[in-house]
């Protein structure tokens, strides 16, 4: 017997059961009565919720990686939005500190400016309100530079004040900016008076005492003179005003072996504001006496001798 005859299947006639159309018809109607049954019933409602029991911690499981991602975005977008907002809440605070320190310096300038405008009222002559530029580059001098010049009407040797006492004297006049030389100055003098006494001095500037002071000259040992007394301004320069405040007395060394002792004031403008006042010069100080010239005498007290006396017109 040839072994393919034993491999072949039974003949048609053999067959046996329904045949796959009719099963699928079946199984259909079958799965079609099941589901209005599920319907109706709720049959398989203990099947499926066993079901999602079960599947629970697997969807858990499945949903972390998504949860992780989201969680991670949503961690950098916070982070982001939080770095910009401390960002923004820096410059307001910034912005704001610098409104509050102009808004403060303002205030303070006002006040300045309103003493200067009294002190004006109070001066005599005409003066001009000038503001601090810079300070000179020279390290060996004491100058700065106001804001006006020779087109403004400031002229050299006039003096500048502050709301505190005298600042310096103006030492050369640009066409649009001038230079001021402070007291403290080695090139600086003024004609002081203690206010206590009466006495008058003269005071140069020492840069290097005291961090900046005036030096008395020519002070006599035994000169009634006290630490802590006002020094003003004598006014017999014809420069600066008399009254107006110069320093305080600071230190005084008496020597045995000189004659003159070593005296050093304070300048009362120790602190400068932006804001000064310059005093022009003043010209009404009154002239010295001119000898008449019909008013001569002679040396041996003879009657003065009348010009054109005796010719007649």
């Amino acid at each position: 017997m040839a072994l393919d005859t034993l491999e072949r299947s039974a003949p048609p006639i053999f067959r046996q059961g329904l045949s796959v159309t009719s099963k699928m018809l079946l199984l259909g109607l079958l799965a079609v009565l099941l589901m209005a049954a599920d319907h109706r019933m709720q049959i398989s409602q203990p099947i499926r919720s066993g079901m999602a029991l079960v599947l629970s911690p697997l969807q858990w499981l499945s949903l972390q990686p998504v949860n992780a991602v989201r969680a991670l975005s949503h961690y950098f977008q916070s982070l982001e939005e939080a770095q910009d907002a401390a960002l923004i809440f820096q410059t307001r605070t910034i912005a704001q500190a610098q409104r509050l320190q102009q808004v403060e310096q303002l205030s303070q300038e006002n006040v300045h400016l309103r003493q200067l405008l009294d002190l004006r009222a109070q001066v005599s002559g005409s003066a001009k309100a000038v503001q601090v530029l810079y300070d000179t580059s020279d390290p060996y001098t004491r100058r700065v530079v106001v804001d006006r010049g020779l087109m403004a009407g400031i002229a050299p040797g006039s003096a500048v004040i502050d709301t505190a006492g005298v600042v310096g004297q103006v030492t050369r006049v640009y066409p649009l900016v001038s230079e001021v030389t402070l007291l403290t100055d080695r090139a600086q003098s003024i004609p002081v008076m203690n206010a206590r006494t009466g006495n008058r001095y003269v005071a140069q500037g020492d840069p290097i005492t005291l961090g900046g002071s005036l030096d008395l000259k020519f002070v006599p040992s035994g000169a009634d003179m006290q630490k802590g007394d006002l020094l003003t301004t004598s006014g017999i320069d014809e420069v600066y005003p008399a009254g107006l405040h110069v320093g305080r007395i600071a230190r005084i060394d008496r020597r045995v072996d000189s004659s003159f002792a070593r005296v050093h004031a304070e300048p009362m403008v120790t602190e400068r504001g932006r804001h000064l006042l310059v005093l022009l010069p003043f010209k009404d100080w009154p002239q010295p006496p001119v000898p008449e010239v019909g008013k001569k005498v002679k040396a041996n007290g003879a009657a003065p001798v009348m010009p054109n006396a005796g010719i007649q017109p």
